[in-house]
């Protein structure tokens, strides 16, 4: 058996144990790839990993830089209560309209927006409106502007709340020094201002899996 297919039925034996999916999970997948989008989106493992954190936190709001379809949106939307929030910010119109229906179709249009254009844009203005800290900030947009993303993120926050930012391993280049990819380099950059702001207490773990070889990195708030 190659490594690929062990990480593979590893996987479905811990999904169908203890993130088994629902008609409103497969609907958006079924969506997803219909419409085309490319299949870079979590897996219902990393989905259910997401909504615990959530949990753990008692989420009310939430912040998402990277929407896709809205998989892992649906996901996350689950751990709020009745009269929490989630934003989630996509560049593309067109992903943007795909998740916006499978958001809908689970029923959490309520508390799930999805708000198209660029995330560097967008953040700003979303600032502007001065909403409540969020308590969970998930970065899975372009990695080249991650640390980017990180910095606003924190502005965004408080004490406490907790910043995870996907695709990290980047395949092991993140520690290749000749590695000049902008996804290599944002993702580098990022990681080492987790590592280096007074603000933040991080880690990041290594992950095999459907997706293959990855990682996600994972911050805490403290002040």
């Amino acid at each position: 058996m190659s490594g690929q297919q062990l990480w593979d039925d590893v996987d479905d034996y811990f999904i169908s144990n203890l993130s088994p999916d629902d008609e409103a999970l497969r609907a958006a997948l079924r969506e997803n790839d219909a419409a085309g989008l490319p299949p870079i989106g979590v897996t219902a493992a990393q989905g259910k990993l997401l909504q615990l954190l959530a949990q753990v936190q008692g989420a009310r709001n939430i912040l998402e830089i990277g929407t896709l379809g809205g998989y892992s949106t649906i996901w996350m939307a689950r751990a709020l209560p009745e009269d929490g929030r989630l934003v989630t910010l996509e560049y593309s119109a067109r992903h943007a309209e795909v998740a916006t229906r499978n958001i809908a179709r689970a029923g959490l249009d309520r508390i799930a927006q999805v708000r198209v254009g660029p995330a560097l844009e967008s953040l700003p203005k979303l600032a502007d409106e001065n909403p409540a800290p969020f308590d969970l900030v998930f970065i899975d947009a372009d990695k080249a502007n991650n640390a980017h993303y990180v910095e606003w993120a924190l502005r965004l926050t408080r004490a406490g709340s907790l910043i995870v930012l996907d695709n990290v391993v980047r395949g092991g280049r993140v520690v290749d020094p000749d590695a000049t990819d902008p996804d290599v380099v944002g993702t580098r950059t990022a990681i080492e201002l987790i590592s280096s702001h007074p603000r933040l207490s991080g880690t990041a773990i290594q992950t095999v899996g459907t997706k293959g070889y990855d990682g996600f990195a994972l911050a805490r708030v403290l002040g």
